[in-house]
Parts: C-alpha cells; sequence; structure tokens
C-alpha cells in the first residue's frame, strides 16, 4: 500500500506543477488531453484507495455540498481599502506626503485588478481557509468556492507554519462574456462587469457553480509569515511567486512619481488589450520596513494609492435596431449605430437588452445616444441625449413576429423578453434537436451534438419530425459514420417511438416545463389532444403547475408551426397517449421517495420517471413521510437528514431491484 501513496503523492505533484505553468504561468509543458489523462489517473487511484486522498490533491477542486449560508472569518489584521487618485497632480500630492517621511522613496506600481478582494491562510502548507475582505474587519468564509480556482494552489512549495495572503479574484473577459450571453438566454439578469460577476461566483452557496465560472487571481500582498519577513513590496512579489501563487508579473518598481505617471499612462492605454479587466494601477510605497511610520486613517494605509483610470463614454447616432434570435428562441434588440472609437475598438452594433429597458429610457432611432462598454467588454447604451433631438426620431416599435421564422412573438406578463415559441425555428433548431434526442428526453443513443451540427448543415433536418424520416444510406455517408453507426442510429431513432407521452413533451423543450412537470402533466392530461384543449385555467387547477409554466404550455401549443410537427410525430408513429392511472395497478401508490448524490445507471430523471410510473411519488426535500432516501455517489445533506430521521436508505441497486420486483 505504500507504493500506491507514493504513486499518488507523486502524480499529484506532476500535476499541480502542470496547473501552475498552465494557469499561472501561461506556459503549459503538456496538451490539454494529456492532462486529463493525468487526471483520470489519479482521480482513479484515489477512488480505489480513499485513505490517500488528501485535502489538497487536484481532484479536490469539482465543488462539493452546497452551503446554508457563509460562516463570518474575522482577520488578524483589518483589510484596509485605498484612497484614490485621479490625476498627475494627486500622485505628485501622494509624493510629498511620502518624502516627510521618506527620504527619495521607491514604488511599486500594479496593475488594480476590478474583482473580488480574498485573504487566504495557509497552515503547513495547505490552503486551509479562504475568506472575503467584507467590511475589513470580518468577511466571509469562502474556502469551498476558493479552492476551486485552478490558479490558486492548494499546496504551497514549501510548508511554512502559517502563511497569509491577500489577493483578487477576477473573472477573464472572456468568461465574463460567456456567462453574459448564457444568462440573457435564460432571462437572468446580466451582471454589470466582471467584477460582479466574480463576486458573485465566489458567494454561491453551491461550489459546484462556482467551479463552473472559470474564475482567476492574482496575489499581491503578504499579511503574515510566522518567523519570517520581507523587507520590500518587490520582495514580497518573488516570494509569493515562489511559493506558486499566482502574482501579475506586469508590476513595474518605479524610481520616483514620475515614472510611476509614465507607467500610469502607458497601461491606460493598453488596458483593453488586456485578458482581464483593469480600473487603476496601485502604487505602493516599496520599503515595507517604513510604512508603520506613515500609519494609516481608519479607512486606508498613508503608504499606498490608487490612481483610477476615467471612465469612457461617447456620443453616436443610432441608425436602427436589429433583432436576434438565440439558441432559446429569445428575440434581442441589437443598436446599430454610427461607427465610435471606444474603450479600444471601433462600435457599431450594442446591446439595447429589451423593450421594457428601450422604453423606459425612451430611446428612439435617429437618437443622439451614449454609449459605453460594460466591464470594458460589452458595448451596451446608456441612453438618449435628449436635448440633442431634432424631432424626427422614430419609436421603436416591439417585436410581432419572429424576425427568423415569422411565428408569432409571444411575451409572457410576468416576463420582460419576446420569444419564438416555433421548436423548429432555424436560429433555434440545432439547440432543439440536442434537447430532443438527450437522455432525459427521446433518449436517442448516438444523436450527439456533431451528428447534429452534420444533419442540419446538410440539409437532411429542417424540422425535429425529420428525425423520423431519415435516410440509413445519406446517413452512412456522414463524416466519422459509416453503416454500422448509421444502423445502430435508425434503431435508436425507432426505439425512442415508444417513449412515455412524458418524455415527448418534455422533449419538445416547452419553457418552464422540465421532466417532473411533464410527468406531473401526464397525470391530468392523457394524449397530445388534451394538451391541445387545455387553457391556462383549466392547467391551474393541477398541483405544483403555476401560471407562468400553464402559461407557456398555452402559447407553446397554439403556434401553428408546432402543431404541424407533433402532427408529423404522431404519423410517424411516436407514442402521444398516457395509460390512465386508475387503468393500473400502482405498487408504489403511498410511497414517497427522495433522491439524493449521482446514479450511474438510471440518472435521477430516469429514476424519478420509473417510480412515479409505479405510483411512487419523488419529493425534493426529507421529512417523517418520507418512505425511501435513495443515496448515490457524493450524496448531499439530504442523506444526512434521512440518517437521522431513520428514513429506509436505498442504493441504486436496491432501487432497481424494488423497481423490478414490483
Amino acid at each position: 500500500m505504500q507504493d500506491v501513496k507514493t504513486v499518488i503523492e507523486n502524480l499529484s505533484d506532476e500535476i499541480r506543477q502542470h496547473e501552475y505553468r498552465y494557469y499561472v504561468l501561461d506556459d503549459p509543458m503538456i496538451s490539454d488531453a494529456e492532462y486529463d489523462q493525468l487526471m483520470q489517473k489519479l482521480t482513479k487511484l484515489e477512488d480505489e484507495n480513499p485513505q490517500f486522498r488528501s485535502s489538497d490533491s487536484p481532484t479536490q477542486r469539482v465543488g462539493g455540498k452546497s452551503l446554508e449560508g457563509f460562516s463570518s472569518v474575522r482577520h488578524r489584521n483589518p483589510l484596509l481599502s485605498l484612497d484614490n487618485a485621479f490625476s498627475y497632480a494627486d500622485l505628485v500630492e501622494f509624493d510629498k506626503r511620502i518624502n516627510k517621511i521618506v527620504d527619495q522613496p521607491h514604488y511599486m506600481a500594479e496593475f488594480k485588478i476590478d474583482g473580488l478582494s480574498v485573504a487566504l491562510i495557509y497552515q503547513n502548507g495547505v490552503l486551509h481557509q479562504a475568506a472575503t475582505r467584507g467590511d475589513g474587519v470580518s468577511g466571509e468564509d469562502v474556502t469551498l468556492n476558493v479552492k476551486t480556482i485552478r490558479s490558486i494552489p492548494l499546496k504551497l512549495k514549501q510548508a511554512y507554519s502559517r502563511v497569509e495572503v491577500r489577493g483578487e479574484i477576477y473573472m477573464p473577459k472572456k468568461e465574463f462574456l460567456r456567462l453574459n450571453i448564457e444568462r440573457d438566454e435564460q432571462e437572468e439578469k446580466p451582471f454589470a462587469n466582471p467584477r460582479n460577476a466574480a463576486a458573485g461566483s465566489i458567494r454561491q452557496l453551491d461550489s459546484k457553480v462556482t467551479a463552473q465560472r472559470s474564475l482567476s487571481a492574482f496575489i499581491y500582498d503578504l499579511l503574515y509569515m510566522e518567523g519570517e519577513t520581507v523587507e520590500s513590496q518587490e520582495e514580497t512579489l518573488s516570494f509569493l511567486l515562489e511559493q506558486g501563487l499566482p502574482v501579475n508579473q506586469q508590476a513595474k518598481y518605479c524610481e520616483n512619481i514620475e515614472e510611476v505617471f509614465d507607467f500610469c499612462m502607458r497601461v491606460q492605454e493598453q488596458r483593453h488589450e488586456l485578458p482581464y479587466d483593469i480600473d487603476g494601477v496601485v502604487v505602493k510605497l516599496d520599503d515595507i520596513s517604513v510604512r508603520s511610520d506613515l500609519g494609516q486613517t481608519a479607512k486606508s494605509p498613508r503608504w499606498a494609492i490608487a490612481y483610477k483610470f476615467p471612465a469612457e463614454e461617447k456620443e453616436t447616432i443610432l441608425r436602427g435596431v436589429e433583432l436576434n434570435v438565440s439558441r432559446t428562441g429569445l428575440i434581442a434588440p441589437t443598436a446599430i449605430l454610427d461607427s465610435v472609437n471606444l474603450a479600444g475598438s471601433t462600435v457599431s452594433r450594442a446591446s439595447l437588452h429589451n423593450f421594457d429597458l428601450i422604453a423606459e429610457k425612451d430611446i428612439r432611432i435617429g437618437d443622439v445616444v451614449l454609449v459605453h462598454k460594460a466591464g470594458d467588454i460589452i458595448p451596451e447604451v446608456l441612453g438618449p441625449v435628449i436635448e440633442k433631438r431634432k424631432g424626427n426620431e422614430q419609436t421603436i416599435m416591439v417585436p410581432e413576429i419572429c424576425p427568423a421564422c415569422g411565428s408569432h412573438a409571444v411575451r409572457s406578463e410576468d416576463e420582460v423578453a419576446y420569444r419564438c415559441e416555433n421548436i423548429n425555428c432555424p436560429a433555434r433548431l440545432k439547440e432543439s434537436l440536442v434537447f430532443f434526442a438527450s437522455r432525459d428526453a427521446m433518449d436517442i443513443e448516438g444523436m450527439g451534438p456533431a451528428v447534429i451540427d452534420q444533419l442540419v448543415e446538410q440539409g437532411l433536418v429542417q424540422n425535429v419530425a425529420d428525425l423520423y424520416v431519415l435516410d440509413e444510406q445519406k446517413l452512412a455517408t456522414m463524416e466519422r459514420m459509416g453503416v454500422k453507426s448509421a444502423e445502430n442510429l435508425m434503431q435508436a431513432i425507432e426505439a425512442s417511438k415508444t417513449r412515455s407521452l412524458g418524455r415527448l413533451i418534455t422533449a419538445l423543450g416547452i419553457r418552464h416545463i422540465g421532466a417532473k412537470s411533464a410527468r406531473l402533466l401526464t397525470q391530468y392530461l392523457f394524449t397530445i389532444d388534451d394538451f391541445y384543449q387545455a387553457t391556462v385555467e383549466s392547467l391551474l387547477q393541477i398541483n405544483d403547475i403555476g401560471p407562468r409554466m400553464a402559461e407557456s404550455l398555452v402559447y407553446f401549443f397554439a403556434e401553428p408551426r408546432n402543431r404541424e410537427t407533433i402532427a408529423r410525430l404522431k404519423e410517424a408513429g411516436l407514442n402521444t397517449m398516457e395509460e390512465k392511472q386508475e387503468d393500473r395497478a400502482l405498487p408504489l401508490q403511498g410511497k414517497t421517495f427522495v433522491l439524493t448524490g449521482t446514479l450511474e445507471t438510471l440518472g435521477r430523471n430516469e429514476a424519478a420517471e420509473k417510480i412515479e410510473a409505479l405510483g411512487g411519488k419523488v419529493s425534493g426535500s426529507v421529512s417523517k413521510k418520507t418512505s425511501y432516501a435513495v443515496v448515490g455517489s457524493e450524496p448531499g445533506s439530504k442523506y444526512d437528514k434521512a440518517v437521522q430521521l431513520g428514513i429506509n436508505i436505498l442504493n441504486e441497486k436496491d432501487l432497481l431491484e424494488l423497481l423490478r420486483e414490483s
């Protein structure tokens, strides 16, 4: 066993080194595929020998159990904020104050990263705790979330008994853009800037969400090191880097305040080319030994200052509005502008977000508008310059039809967005097909995104119903397909015809209707024709069906193009009926199940479907009325509560056996 432990330790060290080179130095030694192979090997070894899995293992970055809240952490010394400088004169005044105490002061000028300040504590070289700055005196314990950030080492190069550092967690511009597009499509409010996005990601109670956000960090201060001291800020940055911590190496040692200002001007011009957002330059007295002589105010140290860059906004003319349809059917307005140079690039298009905002700000075509870049990244219209109106500006009309397919544009009462409900709209067809074929929907094995891309691009599928009239010979000629794969795919498509009505309703991708809601609905609506006849009022009589879900269903089945697609699916032989519960034996009637953790064979949705098909109820919470808790790998707090209440515990094998016997 000792040999296995040594292998795990050596493999962990190797992976840490690769992470350091990739995430900190941006100088990888191996490919992503090779890195993945090392991680898979380590994961397998640790799963087989869990006694050798350490808290600082590279495998421990995926996030763990959800928290109910963050505990408070009191900082050893207050984490102070900085006074601001906005001009050369402000920097000169700062320098004069320093010169009263220090003769010929030298400075370190560092990028002011626009993120979330965090303090990290390492004990015996291992990351022990991470806390937000909070009010400077106390912050929140965000250790689990910070552990998911791959640029932050879980283990330092040297095992000092206690090291405390401070840094900034940030979201790269590319990730910020991706996340906001995703939030727009899900009708969630976009983050205003990368700093808000980083803060929102770190303050997730579920660390698995944080792990998906691709955050990074720069460490810039040594708060405490037991038994050791450093003499200068330049030495501090070198020490941090030597320990494997991510340090922004753009910092510059400056002989005087004139050099500092020159550096600030160069950075201000180049900042838009950086992959992360900065809002200024932090200027620090390099000599740490004399900082205490300068002291501090209640909020800020007197030995440092932040030179802040001015916000950049420009005026231009709004020439028109273009409507674009997202992969989820969202119809979004985009401003067409006279070109203007803004934040380092030429801008001729900008986001208008939604039509409520357009009306609220009274933005009109022909207006002189004020434009900026949210987080120096996403161009958006702030509003019109009313005093420059000439009287011939035109009101921006809300859409009545989808610009991509001509279907009716629909807006729910409680939403700001207009949407296309046509499942086959060209703008959303690929997304519709991927979801339709997914495991929780029609479960068409082999029908993945790569195959769907080819089917759509070659014109073989223009409607989800086209899947059921595909030609096997044409499939076989597709890239990386072949005769056998085409035959298997056709068999999977044929098998999907027998799926339940609940699966079909799920597969149609109706907004707000997931697998559980679809199964619930088919307990009251037994044929696809029943869905056509349903009204908002009748749907609201069903427990757990709310106004938004009811309205979405009615809109979907009222769209003629969707009705045409469903008719074709019915003609192709898909199951569009559900057996009435009173006509079948229900061996699990009256039994309540709670599912927690990952079920490898069935998956949570399929397990729930099978339980409910036999009359059982699947609940989201454990109580004394729970009959069984079905526990997969990495179960959450539901498992702990089930044990505490003495609930019957089933593993996946037990559940499968129970379902077979029933």
